[in-house]
């Protein structure tokens, strides 16, 4: 696996970092600019700049605990460049394990050998071409469907989208759900798995109830971060106490 850690890699990542920051930094000129034409003063644009790279910390966090669990097959780079750019760890995480496990029927802890790298690479690659094709061509005929329904029925749109969003939840739940199957070993149900899915639920409730309890709205950026690195340290916990 040292074509992780190759000269190469690091260049060709390096262009696409350099890219990204570029069209930030032009985005952000010019984003600025056309503040100052609507008449926004300058303290006012500093201080939106300032407020917004520092509630962008709290999501962060949970960007970063993606991270070291990705760079556990791909490498610190790779890892990097897929959740800084187009990927988001609810899906190149499952993506990378269901390849790993379900075709090559290893581990992620496993001694992996290229060809698993590159494929698991493929599939999440794939997989993120779909949204970027719909967006552009789908999404202004979807919206204004949905635009049109909202206005028929206001209900019905908070129940499609209640539906739609139950429904991806519930599609992570049956992964937490399914009996894993190691090699040679008969396959169980995972203790700890559940118990980290119901301890982050529990968490990111008690957010939800404070925030609306005390009005902290501040704490919306911090509750999914916080639920997860707390629901992680547990979970650590858990495993530490024979919970399998």
């Amino acid at each position: 696996m040292a074509f992780l850690n190759s000269w190469w890699l690091y260049l060709i990542i390096g262009i696409v970092f350099a890219y990204v920051l570029l069209q930030s930094t032009v985005f952000l000129l010019k984003s600025r600019k056309k503040a100052k034409e609507l008449g926004f003063s300058k303290k006012e644009i500093n201080k939106t700049i300032t407020s917004s790279m520092i509630f962008s910390l709290a999501p962060s966090f949970a960007i970063l605990i993606g991270l070291v669990a990705l760079s556990k097959v791909f490498g610190p780079m790779i890892a990097g460049m897929r959740l800084g750019t187009l990927g988001a760890v609810t899906y190149e995480l499952p993506a990378a394990i269901n390849v790993i496990t379900g075709v090559f029927g290893m581990e992620i802890g496993d001694v992996l050998t290229s060809e698993m790298i590159i494929t698991a690479l493929w599939v999440m690659t794939f997989g993120c071409i779909p949204p970027l094709l719909i967006i552009p061509f789908f999404f202004k005929k979807f919206s204004k469907r949905m635009e049109n329904i909202k206005k028929k029925d206001s209900t019905w749109n908070a129940v499609m989208m209640d539906a739609l969003f139950i429904g991806m939840i519930s599609a992570f739940i049956g992964y937490v759900l399914a009996p894993k199957t190691p090699e040679g070993e008969t396959p169980y149900i995972s203790i700890l798995a559940i118990l980290v899915l119901v301890t982050s639920a529990v968490l990111i409730t008690i957010f939800g109830l404070l925030m609306k309890k005390f009005k902290w709205d501040w704490l919306k950026n911090y509750a999914l971060p916080l639920s997860m690195i707390s629901a992680m340290a547990l979970a650590i916990l858990f495993a530490s106490l024979g919970v399998r």
